[in-house]
């Protein structure tokens, strides 16, 4: 018996050090991760002690102090909702008052497919929510689909199709040359591309190029994407930021709505409201009738469930307050149409600048291009002489975030650009 002990209790520890070494050993192979190439610039100018640091790499509005925002209509909406929800679930699908509001902004006010009932519309995390849930849908229901991405794009927009197991494509936008639109070569790429494909497409202030089609191009790309086929996905970030007026940015909407597509697209209030933290946004479907529309839903909230169950309630509760009241609304419009102006504001003050320099390059591209965002053309190295040089930190692929320029360092921006493209 106590032979057979010993052994028991040598058997025993021989399994707790074989157990020990195997659980060691289960995330030995797991590398880090790649840094986000524009969190990554955050971090690097948070680290930078120099007085004279200037951060245009973030993707988030600031005023011309450089400060974060806090609109308020939000303040004021924010005193009408507290303590008067509780903090019950939403449903699957969220607010029903925050999604028929932002169907509004997108579809029209009077528009026909919502009166009949043709939008399949959740609420989503945000922009980026809706357009994860748009490709796991695709993915569940058009499994051999690919989505046609733009050249450049959104980088996130390249990690949600590639989780979500979706087979990537890209298409022509943006020419290096004339820093505008590469129009013969994206309407060729629609021409070429299989019948029944999906298009990524930016509705308003394209994100990292601020290069939007004009409203003649969008509406020779709506005509070629019916005939082939295609089904158009919209990722509509910036209405109201990007002109300062809603209605004009969803013009591309219109058009395909007015040509009779069926389309996706996905809204959020970050950036036209300052709702960045709040992760507020809506993804619609439109159908072809009512019916369709009740079974899509249906789906679009089963692929919810298990990745996050419900959406929050407080930035819905916020976005339907200022939506659903006309003073409220009107507040808003003023206050986004302000933030608009600011950022054209400051595309003519660094193009000025620039130009008063003696610069001999052309800078129209900045005062063309609209939105958040400018695709200044500086080449990476470019880029790493403005940081190592002059303090300036933004991504490596030349995109300055206009929100991030102020009065008070555009003429120090101006100087470190001309200085670091003298050779070019």
């Amino acid at each position: 018996m106590a032979m057979r002990s010993l052994i028991s209790e040598r058997v025993s520890c021989r399994s707790s050090v074989l157990g020990a070494r195997w659980m060691s050993s289960w995330w030995r192979n797991v590398e880090p991760a790649p840094k986000d190439p524009i969190l990554g610039v955050t971090e690097a100018f948070l680290a930078d002690p120099s007085p004279d640091k200037v951060n245009v790499g973030v993707g988030a509005y600031r005023d011309d102090n450089g400060k974060p925002v806090v609109l308020e209509c939000v303040r004021e909406a924010e005193r009408r909702i507290a303590g008067t929800a509780n903090m019950e679930y939403l449903p699957m699908g969220g607010s029903v008052k925050m999604v028929e509001e932002t169907l509004k902004l997108a579809y029209g006010d009077n528009s026909e497919f919502i009166k009949d009932k043709r939008i399949a519309a959740v609420q989503s995390l945000s922009g980026t929510g809706a357009c994860r849930l748009f490709a796991d849908f695709q993915k569940r229901f058009h499994p051999d689909s690919q989505i046609y991405i733009p050249v450049p794009t959104w980088s996130n927009h390249h990690n949600i199709w590639r989780d979500a197991h979706v087979t990537q494509r890209t298409f022509h936008y943006y020419h290096p040359g004339t820093k505008g639109l590469d129009f013969a070569a994206l309407m060729d790429d629609i021409k070429n591309a299989p019948n029944g494909s999906f298009f990524l497409l930016h509705a308003c202030a394209h994100n990292p190029t601020g290069v939007d089609p004009s409203e003649e191009q969008w509406k020779e790309i709506s005509y070629q994407i019916k005939a082939k086929g295609h089904f158009p996905f919209f990722d509509m970030a910036y209405q109201g930021f990007a002109s300062g007026d809603p209605e004009r940015d969803a013009k591309a909407i219109r058009i395909f709505l007015k040509d009779g597509h069926l389309l996706g697209l996905a809204q959020s209030y970050a950036k036209n409201m300052g709702l960045y933290g709040q992760r507020v946004g809506c993804l619609s479907v439109l159908c072809e009738d009512e019916k369709q529309a009740v079974a899509v839903k249906s789906q679009l909230q089963q692929l919810a469930r298990p990745m996050y169950s419900n959406p929050p309630v407080h930035g819905a509760l916020i976005v339907s307050t200022i939506l659903g009241d006309a003073e409220l609304k009107k507040l808003w419009l003023k206050e986004v149409q302000g933030m608009a102006d600011r950022i054209i504001g400051m595309r003519t003050a660094l193009r000025e600048n620039l130009e008063e320099l003696g610069s001999p390059l052309s800078w129209k591209h900045i005062t063309n291009q609209i939105g958040m965002f400018c695709y200044s053309g500086l080449t990476p190295e470019q880029v790493d002489r403005l940081t190592n040089e002059y303090h300036i930190y933004m991504t490596r692929n030349g995109r300055i975030s206009m929100a991030g320029v102020t009065t008070g360092n555009v003429g120090y921006l101006a100087n470190a650009v001309h200085e670091v493209t003298k050779s070019t």
